[in-house]
């Protein structure tokens, strides 16, 4: 009885992360000094693999909420980031050539910001494309004078890493609807078998698709 007791204690401690997308009242903001960045474990290589911003079709794609009703949410003060096709292709490469003990789960950054002013100053200063290993000094580090909430998924071979990113001193989060809605997606998601669905087309440079055609990010999950 005992032993049961343990088991079920530890199943709700390890979902707990997910709750949170119930309320955005309760959350911990910490400066962007001490909130935790992206984890990498002993896979040192992956620090080298890159992402790239994502336009926002794209974002609502990777959330499958391109075809929500009533329209699709702008998510004006987002920003995303995610593998281009050199991480999806060095992370098979990788896990090959370790026999499988090399890591092939992805890693997704989706920055929600409390205004759209706040969005753009860092967007000015954030390049287009970086490798992971300079996301925590270069972006999370870097975002002076502001304080994050930090919340992590893994879904399959896709870790998903979202921000809440607000003034230091700030009461409350101006984006709240927009942060619950993301998060409460991610959740939603089940998990990806295969990114290498997401890999475009030979003369394209990106992952790019049409609004109109099934998204391949999408397509790594299962249906909901």
């Amino acid at each position: 009885m005992a032993m049961e007791k343990k088991k079920t204690t530890k199943k709700q401690k390890h979902s707990r992360p997910n709750d949170q997308t119930t309320t955005t009242t309760d959350i911990t903001f910490k400066p962007s000094s001490d909130v935790k960045g992206l984890k990498f474990g002993g896979q040192f290589i992956v620090k080298s693999f890159t992402i790239r911003r994502a336009n926002h079709l794209q974002l609502l794609s990777l959330l499958s909420l391109h075809h929500h009703q009533p329209p699709p949410p702008t998510f004006p003060s987002t920003i995303a980031f995610l593998p281009t096709n050199f991480t999806i292709l060095a992370h098979h490469a990788w896990h090959t050539l370790t026999l499988g003990l090399g890591t092939k789960k992805s890693k997704v950054l989706i920055l929600v910001f409390e205004s759209e002013p706040l969005k753009s100053a860092a967007e000015r200063i954030w390049p287009p494309e970086i490798p992971l290993g300079d996301v925590n000094r270069k972006m999370i580090r870097g975002l002076n004078g502001c304080e994050l909430a930090r919340f992590k998924f893994r879904k399959g071979c896709v870790t998903f890493y979202v921000y809440a990113v607000r003034r230091q001193g700030t009461v409350g989060f101006g984006r709240a609807d927009d942060l619950r809605l993301i998060l409460q997606s991610v959740v939603q998601l089940n998990d990806f078998l295969d990114h290498t669905a997401m890999l475009a087309r030979p003369n394209h440079r990106s992952i790019g698709f049409g609004f109109s055609h099934v998204p391949p990010v999408a397509a790594m999950a299962q249906a909901h």
